[in-house]
C-alpha cells in the first residue's frame, strides 16, 4: 500500500510517527474536520493560520478554542501535547546529562520563549560538571532589577544543590539586544551568586531567531523557518 493512500492514524501504525508530516500529526490530534472541510484540510488551514507548528501549539488556549471547529476540548489537547513534549525533552536531557556549556544549547532548551508575549525569567540549574539538573520560571512580567530579587532566582538552585545557574529571559519584541537594565540585573545576580557560592555561568536573552549571551558578549543568529541566518563565529 502506498503512503499517500494511508490516513494519518493508519500511516503512524504502518510506518511510524516519524514518517508523518506536521499536517498529519495535527490531524491526529484534531480527529475530525469541520462542516465542509476534511480533517487534513482543517489541519493544513490551522498550520497556515499560525505559521508554524510551534506557534500553533504555543498559542493561548482561549485563542485556539475560538477558532471555528476547535472548541475547548481540542484546544486543551493541543496545550497538553505541547507540555508533554517539553517534559519529555527535559526528562531525556536529565537522563543523558545534557551539558549546557554553550549559549546555543541554552537557546534550544528555551526556544519556546520566543513565542511568549510577556517578559519571562527562567533559571537553569547546573551541577559541578555543567550538566542540566532543572529549570524553573521565577518571574513573569516587566523585567526590573528592583522586582527580580536574587532570593527568587537562587531558591530553585539551592533546592537542587546546583553549583551554577544560567539566567534566561525573553524579549517579546524579538530583538535580543541587552538593555542597561538587563546589564544591571546580570551584575546583581552575579554578585549574589558569588556570595552564595553558586556561579552565574551566563545570562541569555532570547529573541526571534536570535539570542544574546552576556558571557560571549554578542548576538547569535539561528535558523527560523525559511529565514536562515548563519550565526557568526
Amino acid at each position: 500500500m502506498e503512503d499517500t493512500v494511508l490516513m494519518p492514524r493508519e500511516k503512524l501504525l504502518e510506518l511510524g510517527a516519524e514518517r508523518l508530516t506536521n499536517e498529519e500529526l495535527v490531524a491526529i490530534l484534531l480527529r475530525t474536520g469541520v462542516k465542509g472541510k476534511g480533517v487534513m484540510e482543517f489541519s493544513k488551514e490551522l498550520l497556515n493560520r499560525y505559521g508554524s507548528l510551534t506557534a500553533l501549539l504555543c498559542a493561548d488556549v482561549r485563542e485556539v478554542m475560538n477558532v471555528k471547529g476547535m472548541g475547548l476540548a481540542k484546544a486543551v489537547l493541543f496545550k497538553a501535547s505541547l507540555e508533554l513534549g517539553h517534559r519529555v525533552f527535559r526528562e531525556m536531557s536529565k537522563k543523558t546529562r545534557m551539558k549546557l556549556d554553550e549559549p546555543e544549547s541554552v537557546y534550544y532548551l528555551c526556544h519556546d520563549m520566543t513565542l511568549l508575549d510577556r517578559e519571562t525569567v527562567r533559571v537553569i540549574s547546573l551541577d559541578t560538571r555543567l550538566n542540566y539538573c532543572g529549570l524553573n520560571t521565577v518571574s513573569v512580567g516587566i523585567l526590573d532589577s528592583s522586582l527580580l530579587h536574587p532570593r527568587e532566582v537562587f531558591k530553585p538552585a539551592i533546592s537542587r544543590m546546583a553549583a551554577a545557574i544560567i539566567l534566561v529571559h525573553n524579549h517579546p519584541s524579538g530583538d535580543p539586544s541587552p538593555s542597561k537594565e538587563d546589564g544591571n540585573i546580570t551584575d546583581r545576580i552575579k554578585e549574589a551568586g558569588e556570595t552564595l557560592g553558586i556561579k552565574l555561568l551566563d545570562h541569555i536573552i532570547v529573541g526571534k531567531g536570535s539570542f544574546f549571551s552576556f558571557m560571549a558578549g554578542r548576538v547569535f543568529y539561528t535558523e527560523v523557518g525559511d529565514d536562515f541566518q548563519r550565526k557568526s563565529l
